[in-house]
């Protein structure tokens, strides 16, 4: 089943639905009791606490098996148009789920993701471009694949498509009807939610069930090209396991003629096909998904495997993401607001985009836009600056010098360890990353006061390491550090990715020649100011394709490596802030010698001058003998405002000139009559 795959919204979000439940005929009930994993033994517990969905609160997380093995599932993506952010607000978020759980907490996890490669979106996709189903889905599979490794999204352990498990899903299906929970019906099968009701034990609609009777909620869940055949059920809540064909539709052969699955049963027979085979059960422990799917698909998928497999608590915990919205809204392509992935990545890095995530709580609502940007790319700074100082910091400073641990560097050391305690918590309460990036910033806020005001035969670089060492394994436990490699590296240090010393040193040595032979050409001529400029090139220019930024400070220079497109991003915002203000010293030049040519002229010369807005139509026609206006520029006669306001001008500009003809020392005034208002 897709992850936010609708390309506008057209109902209500969960929370507004779950609001509003006796608007749409829905009544009001508790949730049905749920039962905590309760393995013999339980060999590895890490504290954590999830917000479960089947709870609606935080609960004490347990592995069904009590150990360290986790069974995941995740709602994968509807392969019909290009990823967005609607997406990545899921995908993303539980990768850095995923991260935490697996490199924090040390859990083994096998996540299972489907690919919906048929349903009515892709019916109507493909035939609206004339193309086959499966061309379709395959060429924005892999688009959504790329998409995911360009945000540095972990892949799943196991995907699974629609299309490769038809077998499976009739089968899934005939035994549903097999154990009384479902029914054919003129080609089509439905599941029939009475009947589930009524089984002992067995709950349905666990996640929203205020919701149970949302006809619009429950009408989008079967699809727009089933709706007519809603008088086949037995009743309007009962849901299509597998649907008729339709002329012209892609199909496959069953039982009860040809046709398709239905929208909710993919998930039920992947997920319980693959758990069953590699861990023995259909149960899992986690299933994820965006809050937009808790009803009815959710709900549906539940109550399919439960009919399926007789156990009446499918998944042990639901985790959901949360909205996404851009400047405040929906994204949708009607507001002009809706933003793709492959668009999201041409205004900010991936890493940019993550950290923007991580400083929203994973099922929390989410704005993207500037105003959230913005200080994003602020942290961001923080920290990169954060490491170019650690760095130049450390780079001078070895075991050899003064190993004293003064009040400052104990200190720092008991920050740092207060820090870990905090940022243990802070996952461990339902993975509270915007507070463990509150905590990391505090301590990078104390190491900068460290290295910069403790005195310097007392600066200890161990403790700098230390901060530096940990604040980086918890970025990139969170993935700000992008994707791992497979494999070892080549044991020497010297070289990366294959490349000689000699490569690497290649353009850093052409840029010191180039900088040599023109510095002993000044020093030949005596041009000192000559090598100043060479060298503020030097730093300003040849150093930032290189990706080397040079610091000039008080005691010295500092060398910095950062990626060589931010130093030339930033060469050409400082070029363009130049040039922005050198144009804006031109045009406020311009607008001071416009000014003062028009002080110099008189009253009578300034009125004949002035032009209306479209800067060519004289603002007046006609003059009396003193220069005074007496008609507009239509040739009509001035009326009583239209003259006080050309005496005022007229005055005004008397005013200047005098002022100017006393400047160049003329003691001889214009007659300029009496002027009245």
């Amino acid at each position: 089943m897709a992850e936010n795959d609708s390309e506008a919204a057209t109902t209500n979000t969960a929370e507004e639905n779950d609001a509003k439940a006796s608007s749409c005929g829905g009544r009001k009930t508790t949730l049905p009791p749920w039962n905590k994993p309760g393995p013999a033994t339980v060999q590895f517990n890490t504290s954590l606490k999830v917000m479960n969905s089947l709870t609606r609160q935080k609960e004490d997380f347990v592995t069904m098996s009590g150990s360290r093995q986790l069974t995941w599932y995740m709602c994968g993506p509807t392969v019909y148009a290009e990823s967005h952010m609607g997406h990545a607000r899921t995908y993303l978020g539980f990768d850095i789920i995923r991260r935490i759980l697996e490199k924090h907490f040390g859990y083994d996890i096998t996540l299972v993701m489907n690919v919906t490669d048929i349903d009515d979106k892709i019916v109507e996709r493909s035939a609206e471009r004339k193309m086959d189903h499966l061309e379709l889905t395959r060429h924005f599979e892999q688009e959504f694949h790329k998409d995911m490794r360009n945000l540095c999204v972990a892949p799943p352990t196991v995907v699974t498509r629609v299309t490769e498990y038809m077998k499976e899903i009739v089968d899934y299906v005939q035994q549903i009807i097999d154990r009384g929970f479902a029914y054919e019906s003129n080609g089509s099968v439905y599941f029939q939610v009475e009947a589930f009701e009524n089984a002992p034990n067995m709950h349905y609609c666990k996640l929203s069930p205020e919701q149970i009777h949302n006809a619009a909620l429950l009408a989008e869940g079967e699809g727009k090209l089933t709706q007519e055949f809603a008088s086949e059920k037995k009743s309007p809540r009962d849901f299509a396991l597998w649907k008729k064909a339709k002329p012209g539709e892609p199909v496959w052969e069953s039982p009860w003629g040809p046709g398709r699955p239905g929208w909710h049963i993919e998930c039920s027979v992947m997920a319980s096909d693959v758990l069953q085979k590699l861990t023995g059960q259909p149960n899992m422990d986690i299933h994820s998904g965006g809050i937009d799917l808790k009803f009815p698909h959710h709900d549906n998928e539940m109550a399919q495997a439960e009919a399926h497999c007789g156990h009446n608590q499918w998944v042990n915990y639901f985790v959901h993401a949360g909205h996404l919205h851009i400047r405040g809204l929906k994204m949708s392509k009607s507001l002009k607001n809706f933003i793709t992935i492959q668009q999201a990545l041409e205004i900010n890095t991936a890493r940019q985009i993550r950290l923007l995530f991580l400083r929203h709580k994973y099922n929390a609502p989410m704005d993207y836009g500037d105003d959230t940007m913005a200080p994003t790319l602020d942290l961001e700074r923080k920290f990169v600056e954060f490491f170019h100082n650690a760095k130049a910091f450390l780079r001078n400073r070895t075991l050899k010098e003064n190993q004293f641990w003064s009040e400052q560097a104990t200190g720092l050391q008991k920050l740092l360890a207060e820090s870990q305690i905090k940022v243990d918590d802070a996952l461990k309460d339902d993975f509270d990353t915007p507070m463990v990036l509150t905590i990391l910033s505090d301590l990078v806020k104390a190491t900068n006061v460290y290295m910069e005001s403790s005195a310097e035969n007392e600066k200890l670089g161990l403790v700098v390491m230390n901060v530096a060492t940990y604040i980086t394994r918890i970025l990139s436990l969170l993935g700000l550090n992008g994707l791992e490699t497979i494999g070892l590296s080549s044991g020497d240090d010297s070289a990366s990715g294959g490349a000689s010393r000699e490569d690497h040193l290649a353009p850093v040595l052409d840029a010191l020649m180039a900088f040599r032979s023109a510095v002993r050409d000044k020093a030949r001529n005596k041009d000192l100011t000559g090598i100043l400029e060479l060298c503020d090139h030097f730093r300003d220019e040849a150093l930032v394709p290189l990706g080397v930024r040079l610091e000039d400070k008080s005691d010295g220079s500092v060398w910095k490596l950062a990626n060589p497109a931010d130093l030339l991003r930033e060469m050409e915002q400082r070029n363009s802030e130049i040039e922005r203000k050198a144009e804006e010293k031109a045009a406020k030049e311009a607008e001071a010698a416009k000014k003062e040519a028009l002080n110099k002229l008189s009253p009578a010369d300034y009125m004949k001058q002035l032009k209306l807005e479209d800067e060519t139509t004289p603002m007046y026609t006609q003059f009396d003998q003193e220069g005074m206006p007496t008609h507009d520029s239509n040739n009509e006669e001035l009326n009583k405002n239209q003259k006080k306001k050309a005496q005022k001008l007229f005055k005004t500009q008397q005013g200047k000139y005098e002022k100017f003809l006393k400047s160049e020392g003329s003691n001889i005034a214009p007659s300029l009559g009496d002027v009245g208002v």
